[in-house]
This record gives structure tokens, sequence and C-alpha cells, in this order.
């Protein structure tokens, strides 16, 4: 049996294209969880056929390949009977050990949930201002780690891409989705190296240890990027020296770094259209086992890169009942000033827009008050919604803003949106 190719959908505001369903039988969305769910269930049909191998060889007393009583030969491998595998149990996130670099940049694979994230602002020579989007995500099973098959969908690696061109006013966007392994999916330990297929159809984010730089690479079929990720400083550790709380349980937690204020040089494509691109980017990467109380519905999230060189990281996660569950956010005060963590920020919203695809109302302008200052956040354009239902099942707002104090300008990032288009799942 040969290992399925990566899956990949790409999704732009061209009219002929019908929003899929949700619950659609047919169509681009169905194909790829059909496909993807046919990968995690590999393992379940391998260790099926394993087990009544072993069921049928202990019925006839067999211990050769003959299956004849008394018979000498080489032993069969069979998979260990269902009695004996277990639930992978995910690692707990803990404040301890500190984090330490470079092996915090790489991979966490005993943890079940790990993103690498990317957005920024760039410029384009001769047309308005940009924002894109990179994230990889990787999501530990719960297949036993005792199930031989290589076919096992242990490690999933998903991803997804967008570029917001104001000119078009609705995000460019692409998700792909692959077990890792084969050659054609990973996430490596020890240092940032994750991608996602092969050859010049790749997706990849990989961190160059003798510079500290990243190379970031997406090619789908509408657009493509290639940049250059130029840190500016160390890794921002979030929360208390990296372990971030996320609601009031010990366990809601993640271990959590930035970089921002990231400098961003290399090239895009829209169409056929290849133009140099320019910019600054933000970087995070953030792992977990369990971050969302089950009273949760879902997150606001905001990283800002300061014009004085600067940085604010401010969240918030939502209640069922409207109120906030849990706040937290980190202030850099200048290049090298001060870094403020444990801040209670608090979120407001100013304005609403309704997506036509499914009738959620995501507040795009915030106002958000931190650190005794007050900031409002105003989307490059209004739709930066994603749907990502093909890979990570979710619907969510992810938008290029420009953040303003007393009506200036003092900053531009990407505000997060989860939960408006349903109460969110991990």
């Amino acid at each position: 049996m040969s290992p399925p190719r990566p899956v990949d959908r790409t999704a732009c505001d061209r009219p002929d294209r019908p929003d899929p369903s949700p619950h659609a039988s047919t169509g681009t969305v169905a194909p790829l969880r059909r496909r993807l769910l046919h990968a995690v269930s590999l393992p379940a049909i391998a260790l099926a056929a394993g087990a009544a191998s072993h069921r049928a060889s202990a019925a006839s007393g067999a211990s050769g390949p003959t299956g004849s009583s008394g018979a000498s030969g080489p032993t069969v491998p069979t998979a260990p009977a269902p009695s004996t595998l277990r639930s992978f149990d995910w690692a707990p996130v803990r404040r301890d050990p500190p984090m330490t670099f470079p092996a915090d940049f790489g991979a966490h694979p005993e943890h079940r949930t790990e993103w690498w994230y990317v957005t920024g602002w760039l410029e384009r020579p001769g047309a308005a201002d940009a924002g894109f989007q990179l994230t990889f995500f990787r999501s530990r099973t719960a297949h036993p780690a005792a199930n031989p098959s290589r076919f096992a969908a242990t490690q999933l690696v998903l991803a997804h891409a967008a570029l917001a061109l104001p000119e078009r006013g609705r995000l460019l966007h692409a998700e792909r989705a692959s077990r890792a392994g084969f050659g054609l999916a990973g996430a490596q330990t020890g240092d940032t190296r994750v991608w996602l297929g092969a050859g010049d159809d790749a997706w990849t984010l990989r961190r160059d240890p003798a510079t500290d730089r990243y190379r970031a690479r997406i090619v789908a079929k509408d657009f493509a990027f290639e940049l250059d990720l130029d840190p500016a400083a160390p890794p921002l550790l979030q929360g208390e020296a990296g372990f971030s709380r996320k609601g009031p349980g010990e366990a809601q937690a993640s271990r959590y770094y930035s970089r921002p204020q990231v400098r961003v040089a290399g090239r895009a494509r829209v169409g056929t259209a290849e133009t140099p691109v320019e910019g600054l980017a933000w970087f995070d990467h953030e792992w977990s086992s369990e971050i969302l109380d089950e009273r949760a519905v879902g997150w606001d999230w905001t990283g800002l890169n300061l014009d004085d060189g600067g940085a604010l990281m401010a969240f918030r996660i939502r209640g069922r009942d409207g109120r906030d569950a849990w706040t937290d956010a980190t202030l850099r005060e200048g290049a090298a000033g001060a870094v403020r963590t444990g801040l209670k920020p608090a979120f407001e919203p100013l304005r609403h827009w309704q997506s036509a695809r499914n009738g959620a109302r995501w507040p795009v302008s915030m106002r958000i008050r931190v650190a005794g200052r007050e900031l409002e956040l105003r989307p490059l354009f209004d739709d930066q919604e994603l749907d990502a239902r093909g890979s990570t099942g979710t619907t969510y707002w992810e938008g290029a803003v420009v953040a303003l104090e007393g009506g200036r300008r003092i900053g531009r990032g990407y505000l997060e949106l989860t939960g408006y288009a349903g109460a969110l799942r991990l």
C-alpha cells in the first residue's frame, strides 16, 4: 500500500466557486475530510488484522508461519492484542524545566497540540501593503505508541497559509493536511523544521542554526510566497517564563514564546504575477496538551509590532456566559526596554462585520486597554475570514490590523478571532 499524498485545498474570491457546506458530501471539503479520516483509520484496520492473526494463531497453538504445532521457523511479527494497547497519554504542560534553545525551537511530539505561527505585513512595489499568514500545526493522536504499523497516524501535520490583499477584499488562502512520515510530512525535534509535501510543491518552515533566520515557503494553486525571516532579538517568553496560563486550572496552559519584530524579505506570487516583498512579522511557537476550559467558546488574540520597536501580545478566553474566562498580556516597551508580563487586558468590540457565507458576526475592530494605554485596532479590510473546515475543522478570522493610540498609528500586526462561527473545538 502506498502512503497517501498530502491534501491541498485552495480558496479565493472566485465568484464561480460555491461556498462549501460543512455537511456537503461532494465538493472540495468532503473529499479532504474523507482522506484525512481514512489516514486516521488505517491503524485501526491494521490493528484489527493483526489481532485477528494473533487470535487465530493462539487458537491453533501455532508457533511457526505454517500454523502446524511444533513447526520450527522464524516468528511472524503480529500486532499486539487490543487488550495490551493503551491510548496514548499526552504529556502535561508544566512550569519546569525552563525553556532551552535551540531545543525548544523544535517539535514536542509528546504533547497533544503544537503550532508555529507567522503573520505580518508586506510592502509591495507599486501596490498597497498586504498581510500574510502561515501556520503549521502538529497534532499527536491518541493512537497507542505500541502500535508497530508504519501507517499508524500517531502524528498529523496541518498547515494554513493566506495572503490579505486589499485590492481583492477577501483572503486568498489554502490549507494542507497529512499524517507524518514517508517523507511527506513531519515536525523535527531539536530545532525548527516542519514540512508538508515534497519537492517543488512542499510547504516548509525551517530555522538556520548558524544565522538564527527562518525560511518559509508556500506553493498553492493561486498563490505562493518564499520568505526569509530574520528575528531582531532572542525569544520573548510569554506568561511566567514561557508557562502561559489559559484558564483557572493549572493544566489549562501552554508553553509559549514569541519572536516579534521579525524582518521579512522575499517574493510573493499571485496567479502568474510575482513581486518582491519586504516587511515585519510576528512569530509564535506554542505547545500544549490541554488549553481551553470546557466552559470556553473561543478566544481573541493580537500580536502587534509597535513602531517604536516594542511589542504587545494580548488575549482573552471567552466563556459561554459572554464574560472573559481568562486574560493575559505581555508588553515590551521599545526595542530593548522592560518586558511587562501578567498584564490584564480588556477587549471591547467597536465594530462588527457579518459574513455572508455563514452568518458569523466578527468584531473586526477592537479597543484594547492594557497597562494604562488604550489602543484601537482597525482591519486592513473586513473580510479576512478563513474557512479551514477542510483541515482543522474550524472557521476563524485572522486579519491584518493597524494599531492606533489617540488617533495616531503606533504599530501594525494581526488579530485572531475564534468561536464566533460556532464554539471552538480543538
